[in-house]
């Protein structure tokens, strides 16, 4: 089940379940900021998995801590995160 705090705007209708997993020994703070009036900020601890509704075309940015800031490490595009069930195929 996706934890959905930050609803999406009505006009983007076309969501995707997505999955991201925190594999590094890192705190992670992810963001998408691609998605006009739209807000999407999570805390994500080493080895948690988040679940998440997101637009096809959002982006997710992965930032990790350093000493009083955090740095921009990745941005991975949500479609790479989409949760397919078995037998499903890229559409």
């Amino acid at each position: 089940m996706s934890q959905i705090l930050d609803s999406l705007p009505p006009e983007l209708s076309d969501s995707i379940l997505c999955c991201y997993v925190n594999s590094s020994s890192r705190i992670q703070i992810v963001r998408i900021t691609n998605i006009p009036n739209w807000y999407f900020e999570r805390v994500v601890f080493p080895g948690q998995r988040l679940l998440f509704d997101a637009p096809k075309s959002a982006h997710l940015e992965i930032h990790t801590n350093a000493i009083a800031s955090a740095i921009l490490a990745d941005t991975i595009p949500c479609q790479q995160l989409q949760v397919r069930e078995e037998g499903e195929t890229k559409g």
